[in-house]
């Protein structure tokens, strides 16, 4: 590994975190609430250090892709440990370990809170842990090479570690340029959603936060009772159709601007991924319809809790827990199924939903006639071996991950569906689960350590599996040059 070059470049992402803060800082001028100190600090900390591991001099070499791995596992190592500071200087966190599981869960667009009362933060403070999800949405290195000069070389080899998906690519030739363009979409939609809050009666500071957390599909609300306390039915349309919006690969919008609606609607991850909205959403209504009288209503919460669980978002308006049966299986499917590949989404993602079913029916046929060629398609086109070989491992290292997680934790003492659904909320970045960790309760109950283990999925499910396991493989850190 070409450490220098790493350390280089970890400096530069440092230094990015600390104009990240800026807005947060101001924030807590203006409301002066006693916050602003620990942001300053912690600035100026992460400046001193990005200044210095910035200026290490580097051999011009080019990053191999396994540097790139390695730079983006411990990007997202390093930025959770320096950001979950101010959070702890607050004083509302039983440890460090517990605002460094809030700070992960912030980044990694989780929304998994430990706080039962998280109004009880300054608001310099809970504008730093909302703002979190929407940079770690679309990615932190890809805000890096926005800002930052970097070698186009290198920062593809970021990216495909980063980009959350199979398959990941350029919409231009150059990098920077591609993500000029990412953040450019990703912004005007939060602007955008910014403005319809507001229309509906959100103040500047509330609508700013939910934005943040439906762009980057996080989930952390500034307040212990959610969604739910707007009591608006506006409020919840909106955000639940733009929470649908965010979870759609980002490529989409990018063909769209330059007008290839024909190539938009060949993409078959979108028609299945709003094929399993419907259905859902359908289902969940009737199955709910029993408790509930009102149809319209049924179908309001159906959509909004769907739309919530699939993009791996988090929000929530009712308590689903009391749901009957069918309705908590069909969203604990959709919180492994998650969003596209390229969104802000989570989960297993729905392009390797696909593979994997076309691939189960081609080895059928296999089975069935061996003479016969059979070839697994998507949007039209053949899909490599090596791209069918990715998807395979990936799913299996997803579901043996989800098990041996979920064993680590039940040492903690909870029932299987709390230590179950806490895992597959964590890995696939959603927020809430089921038990102990439903939607009206948080993640308090886990002990320091298991919160530790919780971060780790978190990471891990974010990072899609192999930049963390590759973090600490031996033959990564043999040297390549100094």
């Amino acid at each position: 590994m070409n450490r220098r070059r790493v350390l280089k470049i970890l400096g530069k992402i440092i230094l990015t975190e600390a104009i990240l803060m800026v807005p947060a800082l101001i924030v807590a001028l203006i409301y002066n609430e006693g916050d602003a100190p620990y942001l300053f600090c912690t600035i100026i900390f992460a400046a001193l250090a990005g200044f210095a591991l910035s200026g290490v001099k580097a051999p011009e070499r080019r990053m191999g892709s396994r540097d790139g791995y390695c730079v983006v596992a411990l990007a997202w190592i390093i930025i959770s440990l320096i950001g979950a500071v101010q959070l702890y200087l607050t004083g509302q966190f039983r440890s460090y370990w517990s605002s460094l599981f809030e700070i992960i869960s912030g980044f990694t667009t989780t929304g998994a809170s430990v706080l039962a009362y998280p109004e009880l933060l300054p608001h310099g403070v809970q504008f730093w842990r909302c703002f979190t999800h929407w940079v770690g949405g679309m990615g932190v290195l890809v805000f890096v090479m926005m800002i930052m000069p970097m070698e186009n070389e290198n920062s593809m080899h970021l990216v495909r570690a980063e980009v959350p998906g199979p398959i990941a690519g350029k919409l231009v030739p150059r990098m920077k340029k591609t993500s000029l363009i990412l953040y450019g979409i990703y912004t005007a939609m939060t602007v955008i959603l910014v403005i319809l809050l507001l229309a509906g009666g959100l103040n500047l500071f509330d609508a700013l936060t939910l934005s943040f957390g439906t762009a980057g599909t996080g989930g952390f609300s500034i307040s212990s009772v959610g969604i739910a306390g707007y009591n608006s039915a506006y409020i919840e349309i909106v955000i639940g159709v733009f929470m649908l919006l965010f979870g759609i690969n980002f490529n989409a919008y990018y063909l769209i601007l330059i007008k290839r609606f024909k190539d938009v609607l060949k993409i078959e991850e979108i028609k299945w991924y709003l094929g399993f909205v419907a259905f859902a959403v359908v289902t969940i209504t009737i199955n709910i319809c029993t408790s509930i009288s009102a149809v319209s209503l049924c179908l309001r919460q159906a959509f909004f809790q769907v739309s919530s669980v699939i993009t791996t978002t988090g929000f929530a308006t009712v308590d689903f827990e009391r749901w009957p049966e069918y309705s908590k299986h069909m969203l604990t499917l959709l919180m492994i199924i998650g969003a596209c590949s390229g969104s802000t989404g989570g989960g297993l993602k729905v392009s390797r939903v696909i593979v994997m079913v076309k691939s189960f029916f081609t080895e059928i046929r296999h089975i069935i006639d061996p003479s016969a060629v059979t070839v697994v398609r998507l949007n039209g086109k053949p899909l490599d071996k090596d791209t069918l070989i990715s998807v395979r491992v990936y799913a299996s290292c997803y579901f043996m991950l989800i098990c041996i997680f979920t064993l680590v934790i039940s040492l903690n003492g909870f029932d299987m569906t709390t230590n179950l659904t806490a895992v597959l909320s964590c890995f696939n970045n959603i927020g809430p689960g089921l038990g102990g960790v439903g939607p009206m309760s948080n993640f308090s109950c886990y002990s320091d350590w298991a919160q530790c283990i919780l971060s780790i999925a978190m990471l891990t499910g974010r990072l899609e599996i192999f930049p963390m396991f590759m973090l600490f493989s031996k033959s990564v850190h043999r040297r390549r040059g100094v």
